[in-house]
């Protein structure tokens, strides 16, 4: 399943891409700096969208399927301050406060521990690092998407690589100490009803966290 998964991935977004997931990814990625962790990197569609501005490109993904598209893209962008780790979100390879930024992009809604994965983004950056964040969430309570998302929610992680319809990720964020300092929310074009519900934005790790 995860070979079809990273086969079909960036086919059954294209049109999504194409419509507005392009550039919001430019938009936001054209704001980050220095030394970046990419978790859940994929098959490495942002890698186009980083800026000259970062010095270090750190793209962890643990589907050695994924990976292998992911060091493909790598090669041809011939990105020469990048590396491929195998890490997932939930056990990041990295010391403590070695990232100035975090990217997760639709990423949040397959992890196995969303909980144990924003404490490790949090470990990971520095004082002051930002997280930056596009992922698909749960549409307002009481919503008739909502009532969907919750009834197909079982099914649909089972074939979709474990990606949850109904998570609160915006909630998570802030619950696990994040401030989150520039959000915009907005449908997902091109995309099934169920997934267009968006957050992304930028959440900032206080001064006094580890």
């Amino acid at each position: 399943m995860s070979f079809l998964v990273a086969f079909l991935s960036d086919k059954f977004m294209a049109k999504t891409d194409e419509a507005c997931l392009n550039e919001w990814r430019h938009g936001l990625l054209n704001q980050v700096s220095g030394e970046v962790l990419e978790v859940g990197a994929g098959t490495g569609i942002n890698i186009k969208f980083y800026s000259d501005n970062v010095t270090r490109l750190v793209l962890s993904e643990p589907d050695k399927h994924m990976r292998k598209y992911l060091r493909e893209q790598v090669d041809n962008h011939q990105l020469k301050i990048a590396s491929v780790t195998s890490g997932t979100a939930e056990q990041i390879d990295s010391d403590d406060e070695s990232f100035d930024y975090v990217v997760a992009t639709l990423v949040c809604c397959s992890v196995t521990n969303l909980k144990s994965s924003l404490r490790e983004i949090r470990r990971v950056l520095r004082p002051e690092g930002s997280l930056v964040f596009l992922e698909h969430v749960a549409a307002a309570d009481g919503t008739p998407t909502r009532r969907w998302q919750n009834r197909i929610n079982p099914i649909w992680k089972t074939f979709m690589g474990n990606c949850h319809l109904n998570r609160e990720t915006e909630q998570a964020i802030v619950t696990e100490g994040f401030e989150i300092i520039q959000i915009e929310r907005e449908s997902m074009r091109k995309a099934p009803p169920i997934v267009r519900p968006t957050i992304r934005g930028i959440a900032k790790k206080p001064n006094n966290q580890i």
